[in-house]
């Protein structure tokens, strides 16, 4: 195995973790959390 095939190996790695947490982000079940959690700053004590 040399530098370039490791090189491969490590963007496709890369890219599913980035595929992977962007489809989790985007996640229609994540939504109201992240909507919640999106007026914190807003809410007052």
């Amino acid at each position: 195995m040399d530098i370039t095939t490791m090189r491969v190996i490590f963007t496709l790695l890369s890219l599913g973790c980035f595929i992977g947490i962007a489809l989790w982000a985007y996640a229609r079940s994540n939504r109201e959390r992240f909507e919640e959690a999106a007026q914190l700053p807003f809410l007052q004590d």
